[in-house]
């Protein structure tokens, strides 16, 4: 362990006149180098002694080492506490401090949404949330929500269809047909009862299972005193499939009292250099999953209480926490209480759980040691991959560093010539790098011509790395053969770059996958590297994810430009209207299903324009113009 005398030793940076003026209030310290970036952000109940005690106590190496950089110190005074934590998250989020573990910043969990209706539908929702509609989650993942609109459709038949298609139905759809949906579109069941059955998945949802069981029983025995056996059969088969979902479930209570009804199990484990939070979500008393977080630049800390503290900090900040926490890192849990407190929310947090809490515990820290191993062996397996693309081709990565090589690859997508576009996807550090991925709308080629669009974009991506600026890759992949990498090679002849950066991915004999031919512009004979070879897995992905990125590209371009031109080119219709339009109906595809008396209700269209729009959208002659002939 390196001491406070080492880490002060290897620095000009005196604190003590800073430690001097430091108050004794809460706020925001950033740790400075001589260039003036942020080398780390903190919080403190107390500024001046926590900014002290890097100073009079000995610190770990990687402390140290970040001492050893710093200039100086800037300090924020907050009101509180709580203002400190939601500065340092603003802070950390903005600058991203080289010795800051950061938490990817994935505030988006997906909800279950009953809407605003008269008939309240049933559906996965992703955003913002609103008063209007009420919203149930958030959940780990996309799964568990489906899932659990899976049981709701089986037990209280709700709806899940759009109100567009809700409000255009003739007749049951294939869903009543199989007993998951009660027909609220065609009234074969009344709004008061629907809204019973609404209100009782509500109360499921909320872990409330014996009151909705109980009451269900209820209703049925009064049906069968009514000889009412239709609907006392009805309800006995609601029955019969709300204890078989409990039992898939095997909801298990915590204690005596019942169950938990929110609460997040949090587990931070810690293996070969690197860290892992496993986040498992109990809401209603239901385990709904788990999620498993990596932090970036926590190689060097050897304390989980450190990664547990900068996950609570990222996470919790704009994502409120449940009514309990129950982790397994030995955290200060009243002073994180009462900062949870400050912020409007009150949180019981446990480090020593008992009964079913520790079982949920325990389960959180096997996946997230499961989650860990299996990451550390893909990353040994794709290193690998990277060495032996290196090997291979006989490149040579920046500084000799395998993680520093950069692949860059294209990628052209079109429909018969229509929307075309191509993509450039990076890797780098062993992986892909999404947020370095373009996309680019190829214009002034003719349809089809895959060779002028390869230009085009080879040409746009380097030119500006020819005059200087940009970085240039190890290696340029090409989605193509002999044509297209002779016309990058074309384009690096123009702008004076090496040629021999560039190899081309030809597919092979019927288009097989692990047959695919490399091709070179530089005089070398193309080569099969076979469908054993490390290198050649890598190249295989790495051109797939230029593919799946360029063909949903196109195809987003392709459905705007198509629903765009059908739209402007109705007749009679300006921009206001068509705004109009769409607003009311949702789109293209809610104005299609709408009907010539639905289309008169928008403000300016008469019936005489809405039978235009009708026939015209649906390809139709207007019985209006026949009168007119």
């Amino acid at each position: 362990m390196a001491g406070a005398d080492d880490a002060a030793s290897a620095t000009a940076f005196d604190p003590r006149p800073l430690l001097e003026g430091l108050p004794g209030l809460p706020g925001v310290y950033r740790m400075v180098d001589a260039a003036g970036a942020v080398l780390y952000v903190g919080k403190a109940r107390d500024l001046k002694k926590r900014v002290a005690s890097y100073f009079n106590k000995g610190v770990g190496p990687r402390t140290a080492h970040m001492l050893a950089r710093v200039a100086h110190i800037e300090t924020t005074v907050t009101r509180s506490e709580a203002e400190a934590l939601l500065l340092e998250n603003n802070l950390i989020k903005a600058l991203a401090p080289r010795y800051n573990i950061l938490f990817r910043d994935d505030k988006s969990y997906p909800y279950l949404k009953f809407s605003a209706h008269p008939f309240p539908r049933i559906s996965y929702y992703r955003g913002g949330l609103d008063r209007k509609a009420q919203f149930f989650g958030p959940f780990p993942n996309a799964w568990a929500v489906k899932d659990s609109i899976r049981e709701l459709q089986k037990v209280f038949r709700l709806r899940t269809c759009e109100d567009t298609v809700f409000n255009h139905r003739a007749r049951p759809c294939l869903l009543h047909q199989i007993q998951r949906c009660s027909a609220p579109c065609v009234k074969l069941i009344d709004e008061a009862t629907y809204v019973q059955d609404v209100d009782r998945a509500v109360r499921f949802l909320r872990g409330q299972t014996d009151e909705v069981m109980a009451e269900l029983e209820a209703r049925m025995h009064a049906y069968a005193s009514e000889l009412k056996f239709e609907q006392a059969a009805a309800v006995r088969d609601q029955l019969g499939s709300l204890s078989r979902v409990l039992h898939q479930q095997s909801v298990e209570q915590s204690n005596a009292r019942g169950v938990d009804v929110d609460a997040d199990i949090i587990a931070a484990v810690m293996q070969g250099g690197q860290s892992c939070v496993n986040l498992a979500m109990v809401r209603g008393g239901r385990h709904l999953g788990d999620k498993a977080y990596f932090p970036s630049r926590a190689e060097d800390v050897g304390d989980p209480v450190e990664v547990m503290e900068a996950f609570l900090t990222q996470h919790y900040v704009e994502l409120p926490p449940p009514a309990v926490l129950v982790v397994n890192a030995d955290i200060d849990t009243a002073a994180w209480q009462a900062l949870f407190a400050e912020t409007g929310h009150a949180v019981q947090i446990l480090r020593h759980p008992q009964t079913q809490r520790r079982r949920w515990l325990e389960m959180a820290e096997s996946n997230a040691s499961l989650a860990l191993a299996r990451r550390l062996a893909e990353e040994g397996s794709q290193q690998a991959r990277t060495q032996s693309l290196i090997d291979v081709l006989g490149l040579e990565p920046e500084g000799g560093d395998p993680a520093r090589l950069r692949v860059e690859c294209f990628d052209v997508s079109h429909t018969m010539g229509e929307a075309t576009q191509a993509s450039c996807v990076v890797y780098c550090n062993h992986a892909m790098q999404p947020k370095e991925y373009r996309r680019f709308n190829i214009e002034g080629v003719e349809a089809g011509d895959d060779y002028a669009a390869m230009r085009q974009v080879v040409s746009r991506r380097y030119a500006s790395v020819a005059r200087g600026e940009g970085l240039m890759p190890s290696l340029v992949l090409i989605d193509g053969g002999p044509g297209q990498v002779a016309v990058a090679r074309e384009v690096f002849e123009e702008l004076a770059l090496d040629v021999s950066l560039i190899v081309g991915v030809a597919k092979g004999e019927q288009r097989k996958v692990g047959l695919e031919e490399l091709v070179f512009p530089d005089g070398r004979p193309p080569r099969v590297l076979g469908r054993d070879s490390q290198a050649l897995m890598l190249i295989a992905l790495i051109r797939d994810e230029a593919h799946r990125f360029a063909i949903t590209g196109m195809r987003a371009r392709r459905a705007k430009v198509r629903n765009t031109s059908q739209v402007e080119d109705l007749e009679g219709i300006g921009p206001k209207r068509r705004q109009k339009l769409l607003a009311r109906f949702g789109g293209l595809r809610g104005l299609r299903a709408a009907s010539v008396e639905d289309i008169e209700q928008v403000e300016g269209v008469s019936r005489k324009l809405a039978e235009r729009i009708h026939a015209q959208l649906h390809g139709m002659q207007n019985p209006s113009d026949d009168v007119a002939k």
